[in-house]
């Protein structure tokens, strides 16, 4: 099974046009895609009342890949709200218990910094995480190259396997250390994360005078193309994963929803259980 869906569920303003759908976001988000990636997550742990919220606001059966706090990551700048990154860890777990009880979690995704590289100590790091998460399901996405060298791809692949992480497949620029290539290989049988990140090179490693580095570095549109390549490469995974879960990341000019649905018309997706679609018969 192959679920497509985008980061996030504020930012695709083609998606929301009418003054209910503008309203209601993830309401109006569930009736066009079945999964999602929750990346406010990513700066404050959640609140077990919001993680309620997002679960009563979608149907049975869709799915959330929640991105780790950042100060599990290693991205935190700044003092650390928890004293001990134990009560950190786990106060993250307890903040998940209502979508692990809806059985809405696909997986918390742990997207490492780009100076995360393939060493001793930050293995340890992989294996304290995976432990402090207990048996909910984990996916790792790195974002230095040295996990993916010619000497080190099959132990990466082989450690995430053992340990029990999910493999994150990227598309983005190849622009040097801070950059992974495309690897189409399943670590956990039951389910592979795929991300489109674009392939703006010019923005993934700076933004030009006068222009926020977020707002251009995922500023990429997916050709036609593209995507058929990608969707010959997603069922290939399918064969070695029970399910293929797709994000598109390139919000930054409003293509994700758009490609993702163009993705989705050429594998011959039709979500089912989808959200039921909102009609404005009476608002002007």
């Amino acid at each position: 099974m192959i679920r497509i869906g985008l980061a996030g569920w504020g930012d695709h303003d083609d998606l929301y046009t009418t003054p209910s759908e503008k309203r209601d976001k993830l309401q109006t988000y569930a009736g066009h895609f079945p999964v999602v990636e929750l990346d406010s997550s990513f700066y404050a742990v959640q609140s077990t009342r919001n993680m309620e919220k997002w679960v009563q606001e979608t149907p049975a059966g869709f799915g959330f890949v929640v991105k780790a706090y950042q100060g599990m990551t290693g991205h935190l700048r700044g003092k650390n709200p928890f004293e001990h990154e134990e009560d950190m860890f786990r106060a993250f777990v307890q903040s998940l218990e209502p979508m692990r009880q809806a059985d809405k979690l696909k997986m918390v995704l742990f997207q490492y910094p780009p100076w995360f590289d393939c060493s001793r100590e930050n293995v340890e790091i992989l294996r304290e995480a995976r432990s402090r998460m207990q048996n909910l399901p984990v996916a790792a996405e790195f974002r230095h190259q040295s996990w993916y060298s010619a000497d080190m791809q099959e132990k990466t692949l082989r450690f995430l396997k053992e340990e029990g992480w999910i493999h994150t497949v990227c598309d983005e620029p190849q622009v040097g250390s801070g950059s992974v290539p495309i690897v189409l290989q399943a670590a956990n049988p039951d389910v592979t994360l795929v991300r489109f990140h674009g392939r703006n090179a010019g923005g993934w490693v700076g933004a030009p005078p006068g222009k926020s580095w977020r707002d251009v570095r995922y500023l990429y549109r997916y050709n036609r193309t593209e995507l058929q390549e990608w969707a010959d490469r997603l069922k290939t995974l399918e064969r070695s994963s029970k399910e293929v879960c797709v994000i598109f990341n390139n919000n930054s000019g409003g293509d994700a929803a758009a490609n993702a649905k163009e993705l989705s018309s050429m594998l011959g997706i039709k979500p089912e259980g989808l959200a039921p679609r909102q009609l404005d018969l009476f608002e002007g």
